[in-house]
């Protein structure tokens, strides 16, 4: 029983280090999408972004720096989704793929050029990396039934982007549904030609809105490449984008409601890492090919089975003009 107990608190525990970036990108897609933009290019931001991170500490072994810099070209990215989508009201869902394909190809051509290591980056050192932050007394409880080892495993050793990313869940659930902000948002969002008439601008609120998904998206690439990794590797984001865009329809574009499909998510992907080459009762083996998708395939099923009852923004995907 306790070798299962710890098991289950390490599956805990890996599930909140997979669940991160989704959640970051969760986020931001709430605050684009609940402006009436589809984003899409959450894959391509968190991308580029973990890339970007990857270089400068690389280069400079300055993680701070790093961080910064990934947040200014995810940012830099959602003002070209929303110069296309915004100003120019083209196709939002093109305008995503198209940040997509772009930071798929741009990532490996760069990496490259500058390190000539098949797209990769070195392997960052520690100084050069977000570090695990231990909290007080946790070895020293370690042996407390229950809460100790939850305390040392779960709580203790993450580092700071993870609670980043669990503080951004509050910060978005206050803001989006408890401020003045927040209600011109979701206003822009269901009717933009009433808040228009009220003297607000749409554009304006729309540009924020994107402004804040590149900020949410850049941290999710760095939390990947100089936090839970130690550099870059070729398309390390693995639809993760995707996932969390899953994720924000499963929770009906409602922040905590899209935190527990993260959650679940990343505990489908830890359950899957954790189940390689175990011999399963009356199952045996499975293939390590039918694991690494498992998460993937169950994504399409709950999305199947829940996209019915999701109700999107009113005006989501829809092009604003304004009346003269």
């Amino acid at each position: 029983m306790d070798a299962l107990w710890l098991q289950f608190v390490l599956t805990i525990d890996a599930t909140l280090r997979v669940a991160t970036p989704l959640i970051l990108c969760a986020m931001a897609g709430i605050f684009s999408e609940r402006s009436g933009i589809i984003d899409i290019s959450l894959e391509g931001k968190m991308l580029m972004s973990a890339f970007t991170a990857a270089t400068v500490a690389a280069l400079t072994g300055q993680p701070w720096l790093a961080l910064a810099s990934a947040i200014v070209v995810a940012v830099f990215l959602s003002l070209i989704h929303g110069f296309a989508c915004i100003t120019h009201r083209g196709n939002q869902v093109v305008s995503g793929l198209a940040i997509n394909i772009l930071a798929s190809g741009l990532t490996v051509t760069l990496g490259i050029a500058i390190f000539a290591q098949g797209g990769q980056t070195p392997y960052l050192s520690r100084v050069s990396r977000f570090q695990p932050i231990d909290l007080p007394f946790a070895e020293k409880i370690r042996d407390l039934p229950v809460f100790g080892v939850i305390y040392a495993e779960v709580l203790s050793g993450h580092n700071l982007l993870v609670w980043i990313a669990l503080l951004s869940v509050i910060l978005t659930a206050i803001v989006v549904m408890r401020t003045r902000f927040g209600l011109r948002l979701r206003a822009v969002g269901e009717k933009p030609e009433a808040v228009d008439t009220a003297g607000i601008s749409v554009t304006a609120m729309r540009y924020q809105a994107v402004i804040i998904a590149g900020v949410l998206c850049g941290i999710a690439g760095a939390y990947l490449s100089i936090a839970h990794g130690a550099g870059f590797v070729r398309e390390m984001t693995a639809g993760k984008g995707y996932i969390a865009l899953a994720a924000m329809i499963f929770g009906n574009w409602r922040p905590l409601q899209a935190l527990y499909a993260c959650l679940m998510f990343g505990f489908l992907d830890a359950v899957a890492a954790r189940i390689q080459g175990v011999d399963l009762p009356l199952v045996g083996e499975i293939s390590t090919d039918l694991i690494l998708a498992l998460p993937y395939v169950l994504t399409v099923i709950f999305l199947a089975g829940f996209i019915g009852r999701a109700t999107p923004p009113a005006a989501i995907g829809t092009p604003y003009v304004k009346e003269r």
